[in-house]
């Protein structure tokens, strides 16, 4: 079995391949060639920490595995670490024998920065300038860098519950050479793209935010009852999702469901707007709304990526098993 420990991935893995093999992944899965395992999620009762299990297998690349791991709100307090902790372990489809066992911190962080970036190559208006930014945590800084790649942005613009923390993303935003302006939430309106990446359980844009023409990445929505849109925005929108099953149970979705605004028919996935038997977007006024809920299938493609670039340099440790 090949190990790839967390303080690996740094030097490994980039935002480029993060995409490409998250772009594929989302394909294949639209294309029935791959398909995701039922998610396992609980409270564990210590710690107040969420933890749980998400796998599947990709017939199209021969990927099996899945991601243990949750969310553990004290570590960054208490001691030092991330609050989000996981690892991958993949396995070989021919035999059942474990393959390899990848750190998943980093690579979660990438694949969902990944994910809404896909969703903005293939769904937001090509002349898009303004960014718009609910959230600026760790993962928002990930969300804003593979952003500012798809589109010719001239600007970007913030709103956080914590105002503190909104350097967080101007930093990003200035490195890359952009004026950044916090605003209030109403101010959203300025924004051609917008991504939420917060772990709220109550909205926070409302529909009235978003202008016609926007394509909104819900990025933090993964668990029955969180909610970062209203659910009246996801009637004004075209919604596409990376897993209807998911959307509609712990993605922004359910809530709009569960109010009947919307049917589960009228949630589409990504993956078919990249194999083209979906149009995607098609007019310029169009909201576009992308429900990230976060699919094992990405981990293990990013793991599997980054497994392989391992053992081309050399980095991967073999041990029996």
């Amino acid at each position: 079995m090949l190990i790839v420990p967390e303080s690996k991935i740094a030097g490994l893995m980039t935002r480029e391949a993060a995409f490409d093999a998250v772009e594929k992944v989302f394909a294949a899965m639209a294309a029935g060639d791959a398909y995701n395992f039922p998610v396992v999620r609980e409270a564990i009762g210590h710690e107040d920490a969420l933890y749980g299990f998400k796998g599947g297998f990709d017939r199209a690349g021969l990927t099996l595995g899945l991601k243990a791991g949750g969310y553990w709100p004290n570590n960054l307090e208490k001691r030092d670490l991330i609050n989000h902790q996981s690892t991958v372990f993949l396995f070989d489809p021919d035999t059942g024998k474990a393959k390899a066992m990848v750190g998943g911190n980093l690579l979660t962080a990438l694949r969902t920065a990944a994910a809404s970036s896909v969703s903005i190559k293939h769904l937001a208006r090509d002349d898009a300038k303004v960014l718009g930014m609910v959230g600026a945590g760790h993962q928002a800084t990930f969300q804003l860098r593979a952003a500012l790649e798809q589109r010719d942005f001239e600007k970007v613009i913030g709103w956080n519950y914590h105002p503190e923390m909104l350097p967080n993303i101007e930093k990003v935003a200035n490195e890359a050479g952009l004026p950044f302006e916090a605003v209030d939430l109403p101010g959203l309106t300025e924004a051609d793209v917008v991504i939420s990446i917060t772990s709220a359980f109550s909205p926070s844009v409302m529909a009235d935010h978003i202008s016609a023409g926007t394509h909104i990445a819900c990025m933090g929505t993964d668990t029955k009852g969180k909610q970062e849109v209203e659910a009246a925005l996801l009637t004004r929108a075209t919604v596409f999702t990376d897993e209807v099953a998911q959307s509609v149970t712990i993605g922004e979705a359910q809530h709009a469901i569960g109010e009947g605004l919307i049917r589960e028919e009228d949630v589409f996935q990504l993956g078919a707007v990249i194999n083209g038997t979906h149009p995607g977007r098609t007019s310029a006024d169009q909201i576009t709304l992308f429900d990230g809920t976060g699919v094992g299938l990405q981990d293990l493609a990013v793991a599997a990526s980054v497994v392989d670039l391992a053992v081309e340099q050399g980095i991967a440790i073999e041990v029996d098993f």
